[in-house]
């Protein structure tokens, strides 16, 4: 379990660091996301699908409020569309770093992990771990790209890894989208609602599988 934690947490200050200089330069805030989007609804609302969609594929480089945009996405374009849109933009997102990772990340985790015994328990731990990381990633920003990573270098399949990340991310996105198309400048509390009761039910999730974790590890223990 330690080179895949290892090699997570890794990925994780990768992310994080584009966060902090994102914020530091006041690239893609908050404010300059909610600006764009209304720019781009004066000259077109197919724009606004195509800022959606960019701006959420952009996170997989540049760590991006991916809640608010598609909360915004919701507002901005209604329910259906604006579920649409952030859905297409997240799924491009989380693929191209599964493509990316399968196909250059076998160079980057040897330098990483060096052992190749200890590259093949962390496969392992990913394995039996994974599928419940990759369903509660939306719990904390980066973490749906770090999933993603480690499914492509870990030989996740595909369609596997999917099942997964839709059982996790169609509902947040839905929720998130429909939350936002209710809402209003003068009126925010369906997207505040929605923001903080999606964020404590996958807390929630998370605080479950680490218990359960935690009574399967003592019964392998006595067992």
């Amino acid at each position: 379990m330690k080179p895949l934690l290892k090699v997570m947490g890794i990925l994780t200050l990768i992310f994080a660091s584009t966060f902090i200089l994102g914020r530091v330069f006041g690239i893609l805030t908050v404010e300059n996301v909610r600006w764009l989007l209304e720019e781009a609804q004066q000259v077109d609302p197919t724009y606004v699908i195509a800022a959606v969609i960019l701006l959420l594929f952009i996170d997989l480089f540049v760590a991006v409020p991916t809640l608010t945009i598609t909360l915004l996405a919701g507002y901005f374009l209604g329910f259906p569309l604006g579920m649409a849109s952030a859905l297409t933009g997240t799924t491009l997102a989380v693929l191209g770093g599964y493509v990316i990772s399968r196909r250059y990340g076998d160079r980057a985790l040897g330098f990483l992990v060096k052992d190749e015994e200890e590259r093949s328990k962390m496969a392992q731990a990913f394995a039996r771990s994974g599928p419940a990381m990759i369903t509660l990633a939306r719990s904390a920003p980066m973490i749906p790209e770090v999933t993603a990573c480690m499914a492509g270098v870990t030989r996740m399949p595909l369609l596997r890894y999917l099942a997964f990340y839709a059982l996790g991310t169609v509902p947040y996105v839905g929720i998130a989208a429909y939350a936002g198309s209710i809402s209003t400048l003068s009126d925010p509390k369906p997207a505040i609602f929605a923001a903080l009761g999606l964020y404590a039910t996958l807390w929630i999730g998370w605080f479950v599988y680490q218990r359960i974790e935690a009574k399967n590890k003592q019964s392998n223990q006595y067992s």
